[in-house]
């Protein structure tokens, strides 16, 4: 198994940092929070002609394939860049519907993903069929810290926005193109809303099967936009504590300071490896790569986590207001951490193999 990266997969996420490095960006995340999806759209466009999307749809389809290790170097830099929308979960419902085929439309719907021409939001409802260990979920893969544990129907992310939402509940998949009303986040640019019961896809155990597949791309994808956040958010910090001043001295050079910025970069710099082997386990197929996701979902969504916690200490009073840029990833990081699978849930995924 080769554990470095190829020139060819450095030059295509450098490629698409430069992109996302438009001055634009901020404000396309702020716009999606407001509820004005045309900027979005106008970027994932952009994100799909870099070839994102296609790397999760089969070649039949006008995609590369299903390439796990490109898609998390991409979705790290889309966590950097705080890129918004249901991105992971369009890449999970491709990776659900080249599963499970035909039986579930994907002959209309990957062509289009491919081209950046539809958004989708996939999320599965708890029950007593609920997929993995998230039975104990109460409310569905799509989490936010957030969420109403009295409720057991699931949020989809950004219904409002997706041309569809695809449902999972047990072993049925259900289409539906409504839904209720839009809930607050902790992160404004993640806008919720429960699905309503809609066109029924497929049912038996293939749904099942393919929807655990999903569920492993989803954690994959939420792990590296987790490091890529905690990788801009410890940026941005450094970069502020040299320039910050108390005591006649920029605050960086403080001890107290510098401890706390070397234990975030070490929980970043663990959680690198980490994502890049389940990277490579799902890539191969590996028996173990649900295990190997769920490690590298802990350690990637604790170390963006304790880097936003980071960044909202050292940068003082004005780390709680909306008004400074850093706020849009700031309010990323909690809800990162426990979409898809929170902490708890991925641990007790690696205990029990």
């Amino acid at each position: 198994m080769r554990f470095l990266l190829t020139d060819e997969q450095r030059e295509f996420a450098h490629s698409l940092d430069g992109m996302l490095s438009a001055p634009g960006t901020p404000a396309v995340a702020r716009a999606w929070a407001a509820g004005d999806h045309q900027p979005g759209r106008a970027l994932w466009t952009r994100i799909a002609r870099a070839g994102v999307f296609g790397l999760a749809v089969p070649e039949q389809h006008g995609g590369s394939g299903l390439l796990p290790v490109a898609l998390a170097l991409s979705f790290q830099e889309l966590g950097r860049h705080a890129v918004p929308g249901p991105l992971v979960e369009t890449v999970a419902a491709a990776a659900f519907l080249g599963r499970l085929g035909a039986d579930a439309q994907a002959g209309e719907w990957l062509p289009r993903i491919a081209a950046g021409e539809a958004v989708l939001s996939l999320c599965a409802g708890a029950g007593p069929d609920a997929l993995e260990a998230d039975a104990a979920d109460p409310a569905g893969y799509v989490r936010d810290a957030d969420a109403d544990a009295a409720d057991p129907a699931p949020y989809a992310l950004d219904a409002d926005a997706a041309d569809a939402v695809l449902l999972i509940r047990g072993d049925t998949v259900s289409r539906t193109d409504t839904h209720g009303p839009v809930q607050s986040s902790l992160d404004p640019a993640r806008r919720l809303a429960r699905p309503l019961d809609g066109t029924v896809l497929a049912r038996g155990p293939a749904v099942t099967a393919a929807a655990v597949h999903a569920v492993e791309v989803a954690r994959l994808l939420t792990a590296a936009q987790s490091l890529g956040l905690g990788r801009a958010l410890l940026a941005a910090t450094v970069s502020y504590v040299r320039q910050r001043t108390q005591f006649g001295s920029p605050i960086g050079s403080f001890q107290a300071v510098k401890h706390r910025l070397a234990d975030t970069l070490i929980g970043l710099e663990f959680a690198q490896p980490l994502v890049h082997a389940a990277a490579l386990a799902l890539e191969a197929g590996a028996p173990s790569a649900g295990r190997e996701v769920a490690a590298a979902k802990v350690a990637a969504g604790e170390a963006g986590y304790a880097a936003a916690r980071t960044a909202l200490q050292l940068h003082g009073a004005i780390g709680y207001t909306e008004e400074l840029g850093l706020s849009l990833w700031i309010r990323k990081a909690r809800p990162l951490r426990d979409a898809w699978g929170t902490p708890a849930t991925c641990r007790a995924r690696v205990l029990t193999g």
